[in-house]
């Protein structure tokens, strides 16, 4: 992040440096839009010395996922057939509010393709390794996006999720990352994975900036985000499958969170809500909803066998392309009454918590070549994630101190508790940084 006194343009400059000197090599960014970038940066620069300001936003560096459109160029998603894809005549809606917000938009981040894996893996590009260890996976799908805010070559990242892909590689990467309810960010000019469970969310070091991207995404007024007392909230521990086969170092670490927020002055109280996930783990026996609805997205190339796409993402549509139509809607009837049960089971709580992910990030060699290991290590990434898109619900993933390699406390709410999660987010933020 730059100090505030230092100008946009040549904070920009110094990133776009940094970028310049390994662009032989580059593995997190895809696009970059260094001209377009330096017009923004002399822009919120200008704006500066006159004493305007366009908001919170005004200035900041932003990566954005490889997925939201830009006027000019095909979207890509991650793969290389859509490189001839019709350009959109249009920006995102997100992308249209960010440059609104005064954004500089630095560049398209690395995604797995169609954001459909958790792992981070792209069989088209290269790997962005971990921002604190390149040899480790960096999660996704939005990968890129969590390493450019890890790594400094962002201020803030905007990336999207469906079952996690915001969560995951920011608890990996040490990052807060936000998922709102989906129904308040637009998804126009969103490359769709799944339109039942997509939301879009922002990626950064504090949760007072992932709070100001998402006021602007959700094109909501600023405000500056006051820190909601954590004394006398009711935070339920979902005991069970989701705090299952946990590493030894995330269950000491979210066991030390869970006392910290007990001597802070919470109240944790039991809210099993095991049963709910296993109704509709049952619904979901014909196939994830998220598999389903993209190999609706996807059918037009999903009858040509030799299609240049990622394996693990081909091979799991053409199945679920089978499905009739009539049975994907009745999972979905499912699902919304599901998520309205579970709306009322946590109305006992302010909110949940969880640890983000029972793993940590695990070597890239350790997947790339052994599936019944990549689809282990997948599993255990979007066990807990997955949780908040299938019920409808708004997600925070903090970083837990005092690990050997990075990983996230979630909170979680209930559908259109965003402001509320957010304000508790950030005393929680507070307190684990005293630790």
């Amino acid at each position: 992040m730059s100090p505030s006194n230092t100008p946009v343009r040549d904070h920009l400059e110094q990133i776009l440096a940094r970028l310049d000197a390994r662009r032989d090599s580059e593995k997190t960014y895809v696009k970059l839009y260094a001209e377009s970038a330096r017009a923004e940066a002399d822009a919120a620069d200008h704006r500066r010395q006159t004493g305007a300001t366009l908001g919170p936003l005004d200035g900041r560096i932003v990566s954005i996922k490889d997925l939201f459109d830009v006027v000019g160029e095909p979207t890509l998603a991650g793969s290389i057939i859509k490189r001839t894809a019709a350009v959109p005549q249009q920006d995102a809606v997100v992308v249209e509010r960010l440059r609104a917000a005064g954004a500089v938009i630095v560049g398209k981040t690395h995604m797995t393709e169609f954001a459909f894996t958790a792992v981070g893996l792209n069989p088209h590009y290269p790997v962005p390794g971990n921002a604190t260890d390149e040899s480790l996976v960096p999660g996704g799908s939005s990968s890129g996006a969590a390493v450019s805010a890890a790594e400094g070559t962002c201020d803030i990242a905007i990336g999207s999720d469906t079952g996690g892909s915001v969560r995951i590689p920011a608890a990996l990467n040490g990052l807060v990352g936000f998922k709102p309810t989906a129904s308040r960010i637009p998804l126009d000019g969103a490359f769709p994975l799944a339109p039942s469970l997509d939301s879009i969310g922002p990626l950064a070091h504090s949760v007072a900036d992932c709070a100001a991207a998402d006021a602007i995404l959700a094109g909501e007024p600023a405000a500056e985000l006051a820190p909601r007392p954590i004394a006398g909230l009711r935070i339920g521990v979902p005991r069970g499958q989701l705090l299952a086969g946990l590493s030894a170092e995330i269950a000491t670490a979210f066991a030390a969170s869970l006392d910290h927020l007990t001597a802070a002055g919470a109240v944790l109280v039991d809210c099993g809500i095991d049963d709910l996930i296993d109704r509709l783990r049952e619904a979901t026996a014909i196939g994830s909803i998220a598999g389903l609805e993209a190999s609706r997205v996807h059918a037009d190339w999903l009858s040509d066998e030799d299609a240049p796409v990622d394996a693990r993402v081909s091979s799991t549509l053409r199945r679920r392309l089978l499905t009739p139509q009539a049975a994907l809607d009745a999972l979905l009837e499912t699902r919304a009454g599901l998520a309205r049960t579970m709306d009322e089971r946590l109305s006992a709580c302010d909110l949940i918590v969880l640890p983000t992910t029972p793993i940590a990030a695990v070597s890239i060699a350790s997947v790339e070549v052994d599936k019944a290991e990549y689809d282990r290590v997948e599993g255990l990434l979007l066990r807990n994630c997955q949780v908040a898109n299938q019920f409808d619900l708004t997600a925070i993933t903090l970083p837990m101190p005092g690990l050997t390699r990075p990983a996230g406390l979630m909170l979680v709410g209930r559908n259109g508790t965003d402001r509320m999660l957010l304000a508790v987010a950030a005393s929680v933020e507070a307190l684990l940084r005293q630790k």
